[in-house]
């Protein structure tokens, strides 16, 4: 089978006017291209680099390819950019990995994803969505949740996430949000800061299995652990990964139901990654999903648990493959019989 890939470099991103040192921080490497190739490559298949922006479209649409891996983060500041190459290709009759185009833009609103995850049952922290530092101000003392951690609203990767995003008073919370809203240009959200360990969990296939819960444990001791942008760049000397993760029984059964209700009523499709933080009860209390998780054959979280699990990095992406093809099939299946 030929199959294209679609992926952006953060090389190939000009840096404009005034962005975060961040900006690219959801772009792919080589490295992770080329791993990709290999893997797919393994299976049989001939790989054809299709790129993103409009390298991918002019590719796409010279290119004859029979199916899609997609990785591409999409571009611009766009809360649906994720769900850009996704559009091309529905648009284009072309199947594909991964979520499609309603999920991927509803899980780039955190606001919006937690709402339906809570409406599926799933515990979520607390939060307030800041519009403007004038909203901020006039807020009431009470109305926010705190201590608290100011996140962008629309981003991912841990993009505007450091470890002085925590906050425990209106005037942090004011300092700390007003350079968020000037940064990235977009709403901001305090949320509740849950002081539990915080979890992972990758989940793969349709329906979703679970692959891996993945406790990410801090080295060195320290007042509070967040899993901060710091902290992802340099994980091989500030975090433990423990997977499988040490925890009660009880409390894996929960995080692997809340793992599995968010995965349903969000539309993922092939596999995810669900963050979680525990609450002193054990709870899991739902942070965010992450449909189009990062696939880097070293550092990505989901990687890493396979890795962790015994799997190999071309047993993770045949599998991811599997099931989006297996999807198709069934798919192209039930329309025939109509």
């Amino acid at each position: 089978m030929k199959i294209g890939l679609s992926y952006d470099l953060k090389e190939k991103i000009a840096p404009g006017q005034s962005v975060p040192e961040d900006a690219f921080e959801e772009y792919d490497s080589p490295e992770t291209v080329a791993g990709l190739t290999a893997a797919i490559e393994a299976q049989g298949h001939s790989v054809v680099r299709l790129g993103g922006g409009r390298e991918f479209l002019v590719n796409i649409l010279h290119e004859s390819v029979d199916f899609v891996f997609n990785i591409a983060e999409g571009r611009g500041t766009y809360r649906s950019r994720e769900a850009q190459v996704p559009s091309v290709l529905e648009m284009l009759n072309i199947p594909y990995s991964g979520a499609d185009p309603q999920c991927l833009a509803i899980c780039l609103d955190k606001p919006l994803t937690k709402k339906l995850v809570a409406l599926a049952g799933v515990a979520t922290p607390k939060e307030q969505v800041i519009t403007d530092i004038k909203q901020l101000k006039a807020l009431k003392p009470d109305a926010l949740p705190l201590p608290a951690f100011i996140k962008p609203i629309h981003e991912g990767s841990s993009m505007g996430v450091r470890l002085g995003s925590r906050v425990e008073t209106p005037a942090q919370a004011a300092e700390v949000a007003a350079r968020l809203l000037e940064h990235y240009r977009q709403p901001v959200m305090a949320e509740e800061f849950i002081a539990g360990d915080e979890v992972t969990v990758g989940l793969v296939g349709n329906p979703p299995q679970v692959l891996g819960i993945m406790r990410i444990l801090p080295k060195q001791k320290m007042p509070y652990f967040a899993y901060s942008l710091e902290v992802k760049r340099d994980w091989e000397n500030l975090v433990e990964y423990e997977c499988p993760a040490r925890l009660d029984a009880r409390i894996l059964d929960k995080i692997s139901d809340s793992s599995f209700k968010a995965f349903e009523v969000l539309g993922c499709r092939d596999f995810a990654r669900v963050d979680f933080r525990l609450g002193a009860d054990g709870t899991p209390y739902f942070l965010e999903i992450n449909p189009l998780a990062g696939l880097n054959p070293k550092s990505s979280d989901l990687v890493i648990m396979a890795r962790k699990m015994g799997w190999t990095y071309e047993a993770l992406i045949s599998t991811i493959l599997d099931a989006a093809l297996a999807r198709y099939q069934r798919a192209n299946q039930s329309s025939h019989r109509l």
